[in-house]
């Protein structure tokens, strides 16, 4: 299965960009994507893996190399690993737009959002366009032949390409295991950034019980025995490398006396379920996390359809009123979203209030549903896919 959806929106990138940066999480399928969408161009194309030692050596002068390829794409898969390349990239662009081309010079891939960002943005300024690959979405895995949609196999095993579509649970599990110890392992030393594995691995499975909440970080510190600003570092590493997302809270100008914090969720329920060592979905069912794994699940699948016109945040009070999230459209509105796994929702006077404080013009309940309905005041009563078709229409 390839991201179908996701095809063209970069290869429009490609044909008005000089350089697109598609990001994501490890294994999410970059790779796969961008070869995917090669024959389709109308140039041909040099792919360079920068974990490769014999690729690496390629660029020992980068400018000679890389100038060579004129009206040909370059793909630099794990970009990341060679931050020096982004200074040689302007200036091969510079030179080519003053001799016409324009578009379609460089595709780079990288798993590392935070060093990518930083250190491209300051140096290709007006070259290039950030694109975002998520696992897959409940967008992505709807079958339009059946009508069909397998949502809870989507949440329990997340939605990275081989955990959703491995033979069993137990594979997808197997699959999970190795994919943690790798990051753990592997992926986060790779970077040169003196991470201790043992502490980072305690805090990734202590931060799994804290999914869906404000976490105390120097509670967390004092029980692994480590300094706040360490937990903070860690924290925000996980973040940079797309398996945490922090959901700020809503900063209105309200006299209530508001939560500050960052509401934390893990980004791919499956690693979640794996962290919290739930194997079995049935166990899920009875698990006490059920209810914040099945609200991040959701605030994820609606988060990832959005683009940076939109902004996101949750909103709570000191005394726990709360609303899930609060977007804020392209078109300047307000759009509450509170996320229910029954289908029949009670809501009561402080999600009203509540929706009061932050000028909501339309007022959601996510459900388990395929239903669309209007309840009490005019809040309406969704399922995903139909809100997803929705937001998609902005």
């Amino acid at each position: 299965m390839i991201y179908r959806n996701q095809q063209q929106e970069l290869i429009t990138a490609l044909d008005q960009m000089p350089i697109v940066a598609l990001l994501g999480p490890r294994q999410v399928g970059k790779t796969t994507l961008s070869l995917a969408i090669l024959p389709t161009l109308q140039k041909s194309a040099i792919y360079l893996d920068l974990e490769k030692e014999a690729d690496q050596r390629k660029l020992a002068d980068p400018s000679y190399f890389l100038g060579q390829f004129n009206g040909q794409l370059v793909v630099l898969d794990e970009v990341q690993r060679m931050p020096d390349l982004f200074l040689v990239l302007r200036s091969i662009v510079d030179e080519r737009r003053r001799e016409g081309e324009r578009t379609g010079h460089f595709l780079l891939l990288g798993s590392a959002s935070k060093e990518l960002v930083q250190a491209s943005s300051e140096t290709l300024a007006g070259r290039i366009r950030f694109l975002e690959l998520h696992p897959f979405t409940a967008t992505e895995l709807w079958d339009y032949e059946k009508s069909a949609y397998h949502l809870d196999r989507h949440w329990f095993r997340g939605g990275f390409p081989d955990s959703y579509l491995a033979i069993s649970d137990l594979e997808s599990w197997r699959w999970r295991a190795d994919f943690v110890q790798t990051y753990l392992e592997k992926d986060i030393p790779s970077m040169g950034l003196g991470v201790s594995t043992t502490q980072l691995s305690r805090f990734w499975s202590m931060l799994a019980h804290f999914h869906g909440q404000q976490v105390n970080l120097s509670s967390i510190a004092r029980s692994l025995g480590l300094s706040h600003t360490s937990i903070k570092n860690y924290l925000d590493l996980l973040t940079d490398f797309y398996m945490v997302r922090q959901l700020k809270p809503w900063a209105g100008n309200l006299k209530k006396r508001l939560v500050k914090s960052p509401k934390i969720y893990f980004r791919d329920t499956g690693i979640l379920h794996k962290l919290l060592q739930i194997s079995e979905y049935d166990v899920l069912l009875g698990h006490p996390t059920l209810g914040a794994s099945w609200e991040g699940f959701m605030v994820e699948q609606i988060l990832a359809v959005l683009d940076d016109r939109w902004s996101c945040s949750y909103y709570r009070t000191s005394t726990q009123v709360e609303l899930d999230l609060v977007l804020q459209t392209p078109k300047n509105e307000t759009w509450v979203v509170e996320i229910k796994r029954g289908t029949m929702p009670k809501l009561g006077r402080g999600f009203f209030e509540a929706c009061q404080d932050v000028g909501a013009v339309r007022r959601f309940v996510l459900c388990n549903t395929t239903e669309h309905l209007v309840l009490a005041r005019d809040t309406e009563q969704i399922g995903l896919l139909d809100l997803i078709g929705l937001l998609k229409t902005l």
